[in-house]
């Protein structure tokens, strides 16, 4: 029996109807029968980073976002730019994802709907962050897609082929990485049977 991927979609804006937002839901409507994905939508609920709060118990909004992380298989990004980096909601949420290692060697991505010649700020932002927390960044999955509002349908769903293909081909490699890791850890644990004690899903 094959293995159904979840894949956690991260928007890093709050505004209603946004182009990342319009991105991660065509994410959702081309996910193949064996991929599920979760869009998080707590954002505007986790409270200011504070380091004297990163411990047990966490306040609840930041350990369900650590438990969608922790459950997911992969994890896909798309966020605005603001001010030449990350909006504030946003980065408030990765600096929570830094005192735990839910994200340590999860496959991760971003797609980029900026306009052309924006966006690079966030992108570099990203990978700082994600480098830091040991995130496993699938490059060939970080892609800049142009949301033409011409072609979003009623659903706030991306319309144009190009653009359904491109993020069909971002999930794929996303799943493609997590189950590569998947047969690494399994290899390892038969090689290792004392060591096979990984989390379950």
């Amino acid at each position: 029996m094959s293995t159904r991927r979840v894949i956690l979609l991260l928007s890093g804006s709050l505004r209603s109807g946004s182009s990342n937002e319009t991105v991660l839901r065509t994410v959702r409507s081309v996910a193949p029968a064996g991929v599920r994905t979760v869009l998080y939508g707590g954002l505007a609920t986790l409270p200011h980073f504070n380091p004297d709060d990163d411990a047990e118990p966490l306040p609840e909004p930041v350990a369900a976002l650590r438990a969608a992380i922790d459950e997911a298989d992969a994890v896909l990004v798309c966020t605005p730019e603001y001010a030449g980096t990350l909006p504030g909601a946003f980065k408030n949420l990765l600096d929570w994802t830094v005192g735990g290692t839910e994200i340590c060697d999860k496959p991760t991505a971003w797609v980029n709907a900026a306009a052309p010649g924006r966006g690079q700020g966030a992108e570099a932002t990203l990978r700082t962050v994600f480098g830091y927390t040991g995130a496993d960044i699938v490059e060939p999955a970080c892609v800049r897609i142009t949301v033409d509002r011409n072609a979003v349908d009623a659903e706030g769903v991306i319309t144009d082929p190009g653009a359904r293909e491109q993020l069909g081909q971002v999930l794929g490699l996303l799943t493609g990485r997590a189950a590569q890791i998947e047969r690494g850890q399994g290899d390892a644990a038969a090689a290792h049977p004392a060591r096979g004690g990984g989390r379950q899903r």
